[in-house]
């Protein structure tokens, strides 16, 4: 289960415990962090003066729940020092600078291993550490386009089809960083030495495609978007328009839920063989022509609890009404915001949303005290002494 908190609650969650230090940045970086500190980890975010997250209100800024944060010059004199104090006591960093930025710093591995050599020190780039691409700039749409996956995604006659950047930045780079500094923080306390977690966009999201790449080597597969079993290719796997504009998404590959789904859709009787493909577009055809007839909520009526593998398209705004996520509490309600909970579950040590987004710097005195690491407020002029 997950829970919402009030704000500033003793951390739960299986990480309880683990200190990571997260130099700011924006994208992948942040949702990792806020991922560690969904499951319980004391994350303290090291912000610089000027801010170095979106352009919102901090308060909005969901990747920032259940974090504290210092605001500290990493160009001032004494920062650095600070910064290592910090990471000498930490299980596990996090950056996302280019290339080399942070060992000009003074903040590379080599600088914090020497002050911390059980360190765990994990770096969030799109390109990763070398490369002829390493130290240029990218976004998301980028990484994806050349590890092949962005050219799955759309219409077989269309243009590739940008999936926001949910794939590249988050699927491919922060869930893949999350699992390599976990895993080398279990290799850390098991005895072994801490190392450096070199987690790239284009990395995981290449790994991402293994199942595909597999598929496409036995013949299954097509390198041509819009051809394939789950690419919208097949007639019973793809998005149909409702009668007053919205979607249903229908999803029946097994046989006996195929049975289930023409029969609910009322063409039973009607329907081309699935299994000839020369009769797919007739299939098709069939399919949007009965799903035109009723709107999205009647359709969803018809399907709700059946096998027939249909879902109707929400919104982000209407997902959390859903009564499958209402009854999971899939989203919660913190500060004011609808977000997503934490995930995955524990039933022995879930995780909340304890705190509400970190404001830069709100909470230097308060880690300076827990952390034992004085040098954030004595002799620190970019430092602040706000709590949360």
């Amino acid at each position: 289960m997950t829970v919402a908190a009030e704000d500033g609650a003793a951390a739960a969650g299986p990480l309880a415990g683990v200190r990571v230090v997260e130099l700011a940045g924006i994208g992948p970086g942040p949702f990792a962090a806020m991922v560690l500190a969904d499951l319980g980890a004391d994350v303290v975010r090291v912000d610089r003066p000027g801010g170095a997250g979106l352009r919102i209100d901090p308060d909005y800024d969901l990747a920032n729940r259940n974090k504290r944060s210092v605001l500290l010059d990493l160009k001032a004199e004494g920062s650095v020092a600070a910064v290592l104090d910090l990471v000498e006591r930490a299980d596990i960093l996090i950056e996302g600078y280019r290339p080399g930025v942070t060992e000009k710093l003074g903040l590379g591995p080599e600088d914090c291993l020497a002050r911390n050599p059980r360190l765990v020190y994990g770096r969030m780039t799109g390109w990763g550490q070398e490369g002829p691409l390493a130290r240029t700039a990218g976004h998301d749409i980028g990484y994806i386009a050349v590890t092949g996956a962005l050219s799955m995604i759309g219409a077989a006659d269309g243009p590739p089809i940008a999936p926001a950047n949910l794939l590249g930045d988050y699927a491919g780079g922060s869930l893949y960083l999350v699992i390599g500094v976990l895993a080398a923080l279990q290799h850390a306390r098991a005895g072994g030495p801490g190392q450096v977690v070199d987690a790239a966009i284009v990395d995981g999201t290449a790994h991402l495609t293994s199942a595909i790449h597999g598929m496409m080597a036995a013949g299954g597969w097509r390198d041509q978007r819009g051809t394939n079993l789950l690419d919208g290719g097949c007639p019973f796997y793809g998005t149909y328009e409702t009668a007053d504009g919205g979607y249903m998404a229908v999803g029946p590959l097994e046989r006996k839920f195929y049975a289930e789904f023409i029969e609910l859709l009322g063409i039973a009787d009607q329907a081309p063989a699935r299994d000839d493909f020369d009769n797919w577009a007739a299939l098709r055809t069939a399919i949007a022509d009965r799903f035109k007839q009723r709107g999205r909520e009647e359709w969803t009526a018809v399907f709700s609890a059946s096998d027939a593998c249909v879902a109707p398209v929400l919104s982000l705004r209407e997902a959390p009404a859903h009564p499958h996520l209402a009854a999971r509490s899939t989203f919660v309600d913190h500060g004011g915001i609808t977000q997503p909970a934490p995930a995955p579950r524990f039933s022995a040590t879930p995780g909340a949303v304890r705190r509400a987004p970190v404001r830069p710097g709100a909470d230097t005195a308060e880690v300076a005290r827990d952390w034992g690491v004085t040098s954030l407020v004595e002799g620190n002029p970019s430092g602040t002494s706000g709590t949360s």
